[in-house]
């Protein structure tokens, strides 16, 4: 089995994810930003394409490449439930993300949390972004 939880940041995808993995026998939570933030330490700004030399990972096209790439890997080695949250708010990514996923497990869950602008607000502020 294999959850996608989607949402803006402070949606609170961590949280259910936390709750989620407990209930889910056999499970760990695979959180894509530890991809993203690899891939920013090892690929120095000289060596990205031009449309990669920005603050977002996911404008590098190796993330989504990895993020489906290590979740097979997880899957093969471990034989773990994947619980997965991440923010995707780009459209290329999310269906190279949701059809890579798709094709580990024909039954993906996918979630999207919402929540009220304020109450988005209101957590950022308290994580200072």
């Amino acid at each position: 089995m294999i959850v996608m939880i989607n949402g803006a940041f402070g949606s609170g995808k961590t949280s259910a994810a936390t709750k989620l993995q407990p209930l889910i026998p056999n499970s760990m939570i695979y959180d894509p930003e530890e991809i993203g933030y690899m891939l920013r330490n090892v690929i120095a700004d000289d060596v990205r394409m031009e449309v990669e030399k920005t603050d977002d990972f996911q404008d590098m096209e190796l993330w989504k490449v990895l993020t489906v790439k290590v979740a097979r890997e997880i899957r093969q080695k471990y034989d773990k439930h994947l619980i997965v949250p991440m923010t995707i708010y780009k459209s290329e990514q999310f269906s190279y993300i949701h059809r890579g996923l798709k094709e580990l497990d024909p039954n993906l869950f996918h979630f999207t949390l919402m929540t009220s602008m304020e109450t988005l607000h209101d957590r950022l502020l308290k994580r200072g972004r």
